[in-house]
């Protein structure tokens, strides 16, 4: 991991900021809970709405961490996928870490190019014959796309995931890859590794 990247980003900073914030929400609420006159289910739903947002952050300030230490061209993989999600254009992005991943992908079309999030953009953009599939990076070349991954088969019954996520799930239950996924229904952003799925906010990401 690259720790100056992580020490260094402002998005740590927003993420204490979001801590603290919560512990000051829950401090006034423990004092308020013997007041029978007052409520705390408000407090209790706005602490929910802070928990999200510094997940997000959370997931966002990683995300940056696992991305700078195997790929250089992470600025360009997070531009891409905030592209991607704006325009709810569905894009699955497998980048290789330290685990061999090859033998886990089928039917691929070799790439070959270096990253950068126009090409990305290309790629995913509906009804380009590569847009269905899993693009696959390799440090800072995209080596194929159009791959077909294994699924998760600890969460097939859970019908609020699609193909894609349950995709990006699969490689990193099997491999120490990172996923990052857009949904093409909501445009939501997330990234999978070692098996579990992070929600992410790319504008953080992009800071």
């Amino acid at each position: 991991m690259n720790q100056i990247q992580c020490n260094d980003s402002p998005m740590k900073e927003q993420l204490k900021q979001h801590i603290n914030e919560i512990s000051d929400v829950l401090q006034q609420s423990l004092h308020k809970i013997d007041d029978e006159s007052h409520c705390i289910l408000s407090e209790l739903e706005a602490i929910q709405d802070r928990f999200r947002k510094a997940e997000s952050i959370a997931a966002s300030f990683y995300l940056q961490c696992y991305l700078s230490a195997f790929s250089i061209q992470y600025l360009e993989l997070s531009i891409a996928v905030n592209h991607l999600s704006q325009r709810r254009h569905g894009a699955l992005i497998v980048i290789q870490r330290n685990d061999a991943i090859e033998a886990h992908l089928h039917n691929g079309i070799s790439v070959g190019a270096k990253v950068s999030y126009s090409l990305l953009e290309s790629i995913f953009y509906p009804g380009n014959p590569l847009h269905d599939g899993a693009v696959f990076i390799s440090y800072d070349h995209i080596v194929s796309a159009a791959n077909v991954l294994p699924l998760s088969a600890t969460i097939a019954s859970n019908k609020k995931l699609g193909t894609r996520h349950r995709a990006a799930i699969g490689i990193t239950e099997r491999t120490d890859a990172l996923a990052l996924v857009v949904s093409e229904e909501t445009g939501q952003s997330s990234f999978a590794y070692m098996g579990k799925l992070y929600p992410i906010n790319m504008g953080d990401v992009t800071e």
